[in-house]
């Protein structure tokens, strides 16, 4: 009887993945640039975090946007009126930005002129957790309405990001979310998580947020 040769794709596909964003991390560091890979479901405020960032950091930090999107341009759109450059990723049918996607983007921009990118990740909270962007850093929203369940059904999204913003705060009248046990369960599984509440609607906690990113940018480029 013949030997089966079992070739483990995803396995390959990860791999090939870390080796390359490693090389895009390599290639930032290099020109100065830190990139954040911002990371939620759907509709849980990324857009709106980037552009209330974008309106209090854009003076003091050059700034960019690679947007990734299934089939749209609305997002890059609302960046590009914020004066700050933007790269459009259609992804197709994948859910989620890699390596690769990243590797492309950046060939369209100028990285020599700015210090700061942000990459909005598809709208997901499975697959952008499993694939390296080459980001300096990440960091995931998580939205009063979603529930304060989230790090029970999602834990490795929590555990690799090194920042958690709760939006939507303005809602927590309306809701039985719970933030001490949300707090908890995060921090049980991620300590050294940096934990925002903001609010894209009032505006409440944007500063904090911001400023804790402007300090990374600014200790990265030393």
């Amino acid at each position: 009887m013949e030997k089966i040769r079992l070739i483990e794709i995803k396995e390959e596909i990860l791999s090939d993945n870390k080796n390359l964003a490693q090389e895009i991390r390599n290639n930032l560091r290099m020109n100065g640039v830190f990139m954040l890979n911002l990371m939620s479901s759907p509709g849980a405020g990324k857009t709106s975090l980037i552009i209330h960032t974008i309106r209090i950091l854009k003076d003091e930090l050059r700034m960019g946007v690679i947007e990734g999107d299934i089939d749209s341009m609305v997002d890059s759109e609302k960046v590009a009126k914020e004066g700050v450059p933007a790269v459009q990723i259609r992804t197709g049918d994948a859910c989620h930005l890699d390596a690769p996607m990243i590797d492309k983007a950046l060939q369209k921009t100028d990285i020599k002129h700015l210090d700061f990118l942000i990459i909005e990740n598809v709208g997901n909270l499975v697959c952008p957790a499993e694939f390296d962007t080459g980001a300096t850093k990440r960091a995931m929203i998580l939205s009063v309405p979603e529930g304060d369940d989230k790090p029970l059904k999602y834990p490795l999204m929590f555990t690799i990001c090194d920042a958690l913003v709760i939006n939507k705060i303005d809602y927590l009248k309306l809701s039985d979310f719970d933030m001490k046990a949300l707090q908890q369960r995060v921090l049980k599984l991620n300590p050294n998580i940096k934990i925002f509440e903001v609010s894209c609607k009032t505006g409440e906690g944007i500063p904090a947020w911001s400023q804790w990113l402007k300090a990374e940018v600014e200790a990265f480029k030393k």
